[in-house]
């Protein structure tokens, strides 16, 4: 099947566009990803090998035989299953292989995944590589129209390409002037994924505004405006506007800006 447009309506009413990830992509990344993990379950069980044929340097584990084969079996389990959960919340939806493909995990309504939607999706797997080799999986991500399976059914999710930036030369706005003289960028100010959950679409709006209306401020109100929102947000990123001068905060939110935009400002 062909790659189709799908247009999403968020609760915020916000119109976003997307590319729906068909099964050659997504069976691609899945590849990549198994081949990480059976190249760690092999390490995992030379480990135990090794472990099984040095009872002299281990004599703790053979009170019982069966003590490192049964934690093999459960750190195998973890890290199976475990793996596609953790990247797809912690990452952005996205595994060592969809990154690789250039694909991720989303909400149907245009929002990241969610911890509870990572955990549905990932435990049906169980039910999606019935009876082998994933077969159920890959018919219904063939079929189905938005190429979904089972997991993303149950759990509201689609997979869609990454939003790439346009390479259209155009004129650049006032901000981002700025922020290009500045020398500023993501880089400056590294955010780790849990820090950037943190922050809701009020907190986005809030930023945004106060960008979109940065060189346009008089000194005296860009100073008040950037002191009280720097108070409101910095906290959320481990940062406090405490002791920092009017251009270390101005500098701190432009970046933050930049961060938050890939999330919240949808555009392909």
């Amino acid at each position: 099947m062909n790659q189709e447009q799908m247009d999403i309506k968020t609760p915020e009413y916000v119109s976003l566009q997307f590319k729906l990830a068909g099964l050659g992509s997504r069976a691609a990344a899945f590849l990549i990803d198994q081949l990480l993990l059976w190249a760690v379950n092999v390490i995992l069980v030379i480990v135990l090998i090794i472990i099984l044929n040095n009872e002299t340097f281990f004599p703790i584990f053979f009170a019982e035989n069966t003590i490192p084969i049964a934690i093999t079996i459960i750190a195998i389990f973890i890290l199976n299953w475990g793996y596609f959960f953790a990247f797809e919340f912690f990452s952005g939806g996205k595994t060592i292989g969809k990154k690789l493909l250039g694909i991720r995990v989303i909400q149907e309504n245009g929002h990241s995944i969610t911890l509870l939607s990572s955990f549905i999706r990932n435990l049906m797997r169980i039910i999606d590589s019935l009876p082998t080799a994933y077969l159920l999986g890959i018919i219904m991500v063939f079929f189905h129209p938005k190429h979904k399976r089972l997991g993303d059914l149950v759990a509201g999710t689609i997979v869609v390409h990454e939003r790439k930036a346009k390479r259209k030369k155009k004129k650049l706005s006032p901000v981002e002037k700025e922020i290009e003289n500045r020398g500023l960028s993501k880089d400056v100010l590294p955010i780790d994924d849990w820090a950037l959950k943190s922050f809701a679409l009020k907190d986005w709006k809030l930023l945004s505004t106060y960008v979109n209306r940065f060189t346009q401020l008089p000194l005296v109100e860009k100073n008040l405006l950037t002191k009280q929102i720097a108070e409101i947000l910095l906290p959320k990123t481990g940062l406090e506007a405490e002791g920092k001068n009017e251009s270390d905060l101005e500098n701190i939110l432009l970046v933050l800006y930049l961060n938050l935009k890939d999330e919240w400002e949808f555009e392909i």
